[in-house]
């Protein structure tokens, strides 16, 4: 049987987030041919290039490079938009980092973009083809806790800079960059693998304390004024297209952390573990079953680490098997919808009306081996 050919691959923006995606489409995934990166600032894709042994190319050596078929978009939230246009109007496939745009408006010219040139886009998170969202799926669709009546998400941070210097500046401060964007994505992605499409949503969404200061005496800019000019606490009630409610909490006005993802069921809970994270434990409580305490399920396949960018390797698995893409821009696009939804119901006083539709994305096959001889799991 003939070898698969790899697919080129390179990535545009090179920061902090570039690190571990390069690391593992270098180094774990047999399917993807790094090429090259860039970066608005040269430095940057210079030290990424040198330390994964990959070209330091231009954004227009990229776009303008025939054998590279997926470009991967870790740019600012602002730029992936623009990025990811650019890459599809060059006629390559774009994987992006969450989310697709800062508007609808232009969410669905990328859409459009793509149809018409029949090219595929990708969309982070991919966290859910980790171990933990997969073995969750797997006991669900099982009907280990039975009929889903209800879904409760929630993720407190603190975005308020306190350090000398702050990398996640200016992206919290910005549209698409936001906690209900930054954050919210891992959770709604999360939720609707695991419990289809979304058909209505309403809530509140704000930005409590629009100019607020820099507070630390040893930032360069003590004093300062900065403005948010996103939402950063939203509440969302969310009612699924199979019969579920839930709700998603995402707010960055506090300190401290607080992801948690359950789900309710006839028979039992489902208690979930920051959607974050590829391989943190699952607990299921059985109605009945010990005191109903919490039980850890062992998991029963899929990727237990870190792994950005294995929804890069399974669209490069796509294309040569010709299937979709689990980390489709439906999905990524629904996502998106949800939060501007729970905006205009804020705005308007309405419940808004889901115009998207997403299936669940197929679940990873089980009873592959792990390490290397897992991305088979991939080939299908």
């Amino acid at each position: 049987m003939p070898q698969v050919k790899p697919v080129k691959v390179a990535l545009i923006g090179s920061g902090d987030i570039s690190g571990i995606y390069l690391k593992n489409m270098t180094q774990t995934f047999s399917i993807l041919d790094v090429v090259g990166c860039s970066d608005l600032i040269e430095g940057r894709s210079r030290a990424r290039a040198e330390e994964y042994g990959i070209r330091q190319m231009t954004n227009e050596e990229i776009l303008n490079d025939p054998t590279i078929e997926i470009v991967v978009n870790t740019t600012y939230p602002l730029s992936h938009y623009e990025v990811s246009k650019q890459v599809l109007l060059a006629g390559k496939n774009v994987h992006s980092e969450k989310m697709m745009a800062t508007t609808m408006a232009e969410a669905n010219e990328l859409m459009a973009i793509a149809k018409e040139k029949n090219l595929r886009i990708g969309m982070a998170p991919d966290t859910f083809l980790g171990a933990a969202l997969q073995t969750a799926r797997k006991y669900l669709d099982a009907g280990m806790i039975g009929t889903p009546l209800n879904a409760t998400a929630m993720v407190m941070r603190g975005y308020r800079p306190q350090g000398e210097l702050d990398g996640r500046l200016p992206m919290i401060m910005t549209a698409g960059g936001g906690i209900p964007y930054d954050m919210g994505g891992y959770y709604l992605h999360a939720m609707i693998f695991l419990l289809g499409g979304i058909k209505r949503v309403s809530g509140f969404a704000k930005t409590r304390n629009p100019i607020e200061h820099f507070e630390n005496p040893r930032h360069p800019r003590y004093k300062e004024e900065f403005e948010f000019s996103t939402p950063n606490m939203m509440v969302a009630s969310l009612e699924f297209e199979q019969g579920c409610y839930g709700t998603l909490t995402t707010m960055s006005e506090s300190f401290g952390e607080t992801p948690r993802l359950e789900i309710y069921g006839t028979k039992g809970t489902l208690v979930l573990s920051d959607p974050n994270n590829y391989g943190d434990p699952i607990h299921i409580i059985r109605n009945g079953y010990k005191d109903m305490l919490p039980c850890e399920i062992p998991f029963t396949h899929g990727y237990p680490v870190n792994s950005r960018g294995i929804g890069v390797a399974d669209m490069a698995w796509a294309i040569r098997n010709n299937r979709p893409h689990r980390c489709s821009a439906e999905l990524g696009y629904h996502a998106f919808e949800v939060v501007n939804g729970v905006q205009e119901s804020c705005a308007t006083g309405k419940v808004y009306e889901m115009k998207s539709h997403v299936e669940r994305p197929a679940p990873l096959p089980d009873g592959f081996v792990s390490g290397t001889s897992a991305e088979a799991c991939l080939d299908n």
